[in-house]
């Protein structure tokens, strides 16, 4: 009686709650560890009127239609009471319709006494009804506790990693956070005292040359005022006297420089440094520290890449165009159609910046300068813009224009357009200018460009005389 109630209960067990029938394809649900059968679940997530995560049918414990696994050992278990007989149902064989007192444990069914000595089940190992539900109930008992084992496993890699993401959640992103931030407000703080103190420097230096131009026109104008006093008064005087006049003549005013070239250019360096100031308060986000300093690049030429019609110095620190072609080798780095050389040097990081002396003849001849990428093409009919891997600007005689597309024309004043040149490069911001090295006046400023970590090269096509100072 004790081994039938064992498997009645055992086989209650495997009874899914939803359907209220065995088990059918059986799944476990990795959060609170309770089976079902898998089409019942799926059904009960489709047929639920609240939103994911659903609550189990049994505990209410949340989780996501997806959020269960086969349940292999269940299934067998499942299989292993379907064999049982059923001994309270006192059920008699079909064929013979004496009760089923028998197993065959070959056959995994239950037998008659009259079935034990046929042919089919002679040969067949036999135990008493009774044993066989004995041995099912204590293989499946084992089946059981294998089951609640591994699901109070699940439970507990469930809590530990719940644990563990709250503490990384509260200790360790908190941490970083407060560090990144503390981190930040230093370097705000930093670069805020270096700048203001340059930009106090550079006021001081503003205001003192426009105190010295001020001066120096205010000492021209008292002396040209006395100068007018003195001719009126020659007027009003008698012939002999008023031919004296030219005497009082003096040398024509020159103008004096305001500001100087040096420190025009220090200026608008400092306002390229804090470009990035501009970044940040559009973005909200940090911008590369321009820590990196600006340089002066003493550019050599590259005769390997230079057109047969270009003669590089033997210094490599000038070229000319001549009219005859020298025989040289068609080399995969030489441009054979435009005559065009590159600088020795290349830059994949950095400021920098270098200056050009170009010399153009009466009514003929131009120049193009600025840098190329180091794989812009070299044979052909090259495209000398940003599109074929070229920034650069052109010049003659009285014109200046940039190598855009189309061509973008760039005014001069005074009409005549220098003739020693400054080249930047920034290589992180992607910006390629140029300025009159004299005067530190604008030229022409390129939009950003992105280099993608490619080597950036001095360029010229020249069909004049280009001097590199």
């Amino acid at each position: 009686m004790a081994a039938r109630g064992g498997i009645k209960d055992l086989q209650e067990a495997v009874i899914c709650s939803i359907c209220l029938a065995s088990f059918n394809n059986p799944v476990i649900l990795i959060k609170c560890g309770h089976n079902f059968c898998r089409a019942c679940i799926t059904q009960y997530c489709k047929d639920s009127k609240v939103f994911p995560p659903y609550p189990c049918p049994q505990c209410r414990e949340p989780f996501r239609e997806g959020e269960f696994q086969p349940n292999r050992d269940l299934r067998n278990v499942v299989e292993m009471t379907q064999t049982i007989p059923d001994l309270q149902g006192k059920k008699a064989c079909e064929k013979h319709e004496e009760l089923l007192k028998l197993f065959c444990e070959v056959d995994q069914t239950p037998i008659c006494v009259v079935c034990r000595e046929s042919r089919s089940h002679k040969d067949h190992s036999v135990v008493p009804l009774d044993e066989a539900a004995v041995d099912y109930q204590e293989q499946i008992r084992s089946r059981l506790e294998s089951l609640k084992k591994e699901r109070d496993k699940i439970l507990s890699y469930k809590l530990s990693g719940e644990n563990t993401s709250q503490e990384l959640l509260l200790q360790t992103e908190r941490q970083k956070i407060v560090a990144e931030f503390q981190q930040l407000r230093q370097f705000l703080e930093e670069q805020e005292r270096l700048l203001l103190a340059h930009l106090e420097e550079l006021n001081k230096e503003i205001e003192k040359s426009r105190d010295d131009y001020v001066a120096k026109l205010s000492e021209e104008l008292s002396s040209f005022s006395s100068l007018i006093s003195e001719m009126e008064q020659k007027c009003q005087q008698p012939a002999s006297e008023f031919l004296q006049v030219r005497r009082c003549e003096r040398e024509k005013f020159q103008n004096p420089v305001a500001f100087s070239s040096d420190l025009k250019w220090r200026i608008w360096e400092f306002s390229q440094r804090n470009a990035p100031l501009e970044t940040i308060m559009k973005k909200a986000e940090l911008c590369p520290s321009r820590s990196d300093s600006l340089s002066a690049v003493n550019v050599t030429l590259d005769p390997n890449t230079a057109h047969p019609r270009l003669i590089v110095s033997a210094d490599r620190r000038s070229v000319r165009w001549e009219r005859t072609r020298q025989n040289l080798p068609d080399n995969p780095e030489r441009f054979n159609t435009m005559a065009c050389v590159l600088g020795c040097e290349g830059f994949t990081s950095g400021r920098r910046y270098w200056e050009v002396e170009v010399e153009v003849e009466v009514g003929r001849g131009t120049c193009v300068l600025g840098v190329a990428r180091a794989s812009a093409s070299r044979k052909g009919q090259i495209s000398v813009n940003s599109e074929g891997g070229i920034w650069a600007v052109g010049c003659s005689e009285d014109q200046y224009w940039a190598e855009t597309s189309p061509v973008q024309s760039i005014p001069l004043s005074p009409s005549r357009g220098p003739r020693r040149i400054r080249v930047y490069l920034d290589y992180e911001q992607g910006q390629v200018a140029f300025f009159d090295a004299g005067t530190w006046d604008p030229i022409f400023t390129f939009p950003p460009a992105s280099f993608a970590g490619e080597r950036i090269r001095p360029f010229f096509r020249v069909d004049v005389s280009v001097q590199l100072v």
